[in-house]
């Protein structure tokens, strides 16, 4: 594909498939580009074939999913509803939320990244939208009118506006002048799935641990469940090392036993955390989605999230723009950037926040907090109050 579109959407990953869907039928002409081929992932084979980056996709991105013609080809066997939610402080506070209590049929959706992709990739095929895959981008020209694309290897797109979906750090930020390096926590993710002696319910576990980590289990289908440990890097390094069943018991250990005994179904990996706030997500012809927009701290499972409700805020604003015809007209972009600057922000404040207060040791301070969480869990107005923001 060679020439002009009106939207040139770079990365091909959830955020950028989603949002590409959601603008079909708009009347702007769309390409999608990434640095990697976008191939439909393989069907998974038998009962323990299970990825090991899973997301938990709350009610609000799953009614985007569904209105975008997603969610539905997602099969039920392969998703896990959260109905209970218990999380356990460094010094004995208990919070638990419940679907039942906030009147939702779960608080999120447990799916694994491939069967994600699965769904999305046919669907922007099915509509026609092409995929410019694998083009390597070298550069971005910016002119008053429309953006220049240069690929290695590859031909130019011209487009009148340029979507940056192309995660934390994003070449298409840089190249705009939005210069901006992530903030580490010092930590790594390390990621496993374990088959679980005992039923979970459907209830999902998250513990901070006194290193100022966060251990999370995220149900799976069937007696399996999902491990996020945000570890100290140090840590960390020695999980990711670790033979299936030792790490299995260091795991079982750290969460208390709370599913019985556990067997490794997945190798662990590990990915570092980081934090990005920038002072804007639109530029000149440009608007940022997913991580290129914000990193947030993956204690409350909302990265995803709010790249999907970026994804369907710009894909609203761009669906409704009446007379404006040109896509990256300044009051478009301002209006896709208000609608989303209160939710990013709530959320920096909610996961930061948290983060840094599990991340200090001083005893004070930790009775403090732990006090804090229980008294929350006995307020379930004050509950729901916090529930919203990551449920919607």
């Amino acid at each position: 594909m060679n020439g002009d579109v009106d939207v040139a959407i770079v990365g091909a990953g959830l955020v950028g498939l989603g949002f590409a869907a959601g603008i079909a039928g708009s009347g702007l002409s769309v390409a999608i580009t990434d640095r990697a081929p976008v191939t439909t992932p393989s069907a998974p084979i038998g009962d323990e074939d299970w990825d090991s980056r899973v997301y938990a996709i709350s009610p609000g991105s799953a009614e985007f999913l569904r209105g975008i013609g997603a969610w539905q080809n997602i099969a039920c066997d392969r998703i896990q509803p959260v109905e209970s939610m218990l999380i356990r402080g460094d010094d004995g506070a208990r919070l638990e939320f419940s679907a039942f209590d906030l009147g939702e049929r779960a608080l999120a959706w447990i799916v694994e990244e491939r069967t994600l992709r699965a769904a999305l990739i046919p669907l922007v095929r099915t509509l026609g939208l092409p995929v410019l895959a694998p083009r390597e981008l070298s550069s971005v020209t910016w002119s008053p009118d429309r953006a220049r694309l240069h690929f290695a290897g590859a031909d130019d797109l011209d487009a009148r506006l340029v979507i940056a979906a192309d995660g934390l750090r994003s070449r298409v930020r840089e190249a705009a002048g939005i210069i901006a390096t992530p903030r580490s926590y010092a930590q790594t993710g390390v990621v496993a799935n374990f088959a679980c002696e005992k039923a979970h319910h459907g209830r999902a576990f998250q513990w901070f641990m006194r290193d100022g980590g966060v251990l999370a289990w995220l149900p799976l289908p069937g007696r399996r469940m999902s491990m996020v440990w945000s570890a100290p890097d140090a840590l960390a390094a020695e999980l990711v090392q670790l033979p299936g069943d030792v790490l299995a018991e260091r795991v079982r250990a750290a969460g208390e036993g709370s599913l019985g005994r556990l067997a490794c179904i997945t190798p662990q990996v590990g990915f570092a955390l980081s934090h990005l706030r920038l002072p804007t997500v639109i530029a000149h012809r440009l608007a940022l989605v997913g991580d290129a927009a914000h990193g947030v701290h993956p204690l409350a499972g909302q990265g995803v999230n709010l790249g999907f409700g970026d994804a369907h805020a710009l894909a609203d604003v761009l669906r409704t723009r009446g007379p404006v015809g040109d896509p990256a007209a300044p009051l478009l972009l301002e209006r896709y950037a208000r609608r989303r600057a209160e939710p990013v922000r709530a959320m920096h404040l909610v996961t930061d926040g948290l983060a840094r207060l599990f991340g200090t040791s001083a005893p004070g301070l930790r009775a403090v907090r732990n006090l804090g969480m229980s008294a929350v869990d006995r307020l379930p107005l004050l509950k729901r109050m916090l529930a919203q923001p990551a449920l919607r």
